[in-house]
């Protein structure tokens, strides 16, 4: 079983309990998790305490036509044991990679439509007597209950499992997007999935090519979205955030030198260095680290605090390195500093 915290735990038995219960008739359980690998965890655990009294099935949902009672039938038509009406549970996964936001030229987004469809597919779960597990997010959960809530009074349960891992951002970090989504009025959920800023990245690279200027500020801004996932803990595949986090710097300070913009780019060169630093790659972080420092001796007031964080920055390299005599000066100088600008 999974390694879970006491809440976690009893959520879990009282998950399994639930899914055991449904008999002859339909059992739609929701569970929700903001971390897929907890959730696949947990699904492989139930399952496997299931079987063989009770047969396990898994379906995702189609992007293109996210409909749970379509996603259902056609499991249902391809297993002979589901149209004798055996004993089952069926998982669903994929809801949290909809897209909240419309594409060009799209009425309603793929969450939309979801939403729409389940409002409405109540009834027509009917002819599924097996427990269905629909895994949500909590952000998920929030618009269902909301968006169709004729569907969400049927639930027969809800379990949540908490987690600081998520694949989504807080709606601050959208801000830098906004003008991407102009055409959509609806007032964005207080999480984003970060499946769709990567997607409104994408869709301005397609629509004014890789050179426009406000790359420059989203690429940064991914970036520090990712940085901050990383020193907090809340990102759930550290290597594969950490390579994205990196990209977008690295992205970011190329169209930044192009532009001339001299505090952005030092602020980008910042961020890449703490990045290799925090994975003992100094050799790469120290150039990095001076070269913001130049622009901001070059850029700000001689007692700017911004100053003091990037010789601080610098100091505390050399410290990890053992290079005490080049640090301290630094220190000295970050110190100063901060005596003279601030309270």
């Amino acid at each position: 079983m999974s390694n879970l915290n006491s809440q976690n735990q009893d959520n879990y038995e009282d998950l399994l309990v639930s899914i055991e219960a449904g008999k002859d008739i339909l059992n739609l359980l929701i569970a929700v998790c903001d971390d897929s690998d907890c959730r696949d965890r947990l699904i492989a655990d139930y399952e496997a305490e299931l079987e063989p009294d009770i047969r396990r099935y898994r379906v995702e949902l189609a992007r293109g036509e996210p409909s749970l009672r379509s996603a259902i039938a056609n499991l249902v038509e391809q297993e002979a044991y589901l149209q004798q009406r055996g004993k089952a549970v069926i998982t669903v996964t994929g809801v949290e990679k909809l897209r909240f936001f419309k594409q060009f030229g799209e009425s309603r987004s793929e969450q939309q439509v979801f939403f729409g469809y389940l409002q409405w597919t109540r009834e027509a779960l009917r002819e599924f007597p097996f427990s269905i597990v629909l895994w949500v997010t909590r952000q998920i959960e929030i618009l269902i209950s909301n968006e169709s809530p004729d569907f969400w009074s049927w639930r027969k349960g809800v379990f949540r499992f908490n987690t600081k891992k998520t694949a989504a951002v807080p709606k601050t970090e959208f801000e830098p997007f906004r003008s991407l989504v102009e055409e959509d009025d609806r007032e964005p959920p207080s999480l984003i999935p970060l499946e769709d800023l990567q997607d409104l990245i994408a869709r301005t690279e397609q629509k004014k090519g890789l050179q426009d200027p406000s790359l420059a500020s989203l690429y940064a801004s991914m970036g520090k979205i990712y940085y901050r996932r990383i020193k907090s803990g809340e990102c759930e595949n550290f290597q594969q955030e950490y390579e994205l986090a990196i990209e977008y710097f690295k992205k970011a300070i190329a169209l930044q030198q192009e532009l001339d913009v001299e505090l952005a780019l030092s602020s980008s060169l910042n961020y890449l260095a703490g990045l290799y630093y925090f994975q003992g790659r100094y050799s790469e972080a120290e150039p990095l680290y001076l070269q913001a420092l130049e622009i901001g001796r070059r850029s700000l007031p001689e007692d700017h605090p911004s100053l003091a964080t990037h010789l601080n920055n610098l100091a505390e390299l050399y410290r990890s390195q053992s290079r005490y005599s080049e640090a301290e000066p630094l220190y000295l100088q970050a110190v100063e500093i901060d005596r003279r600008s601030l309270p």
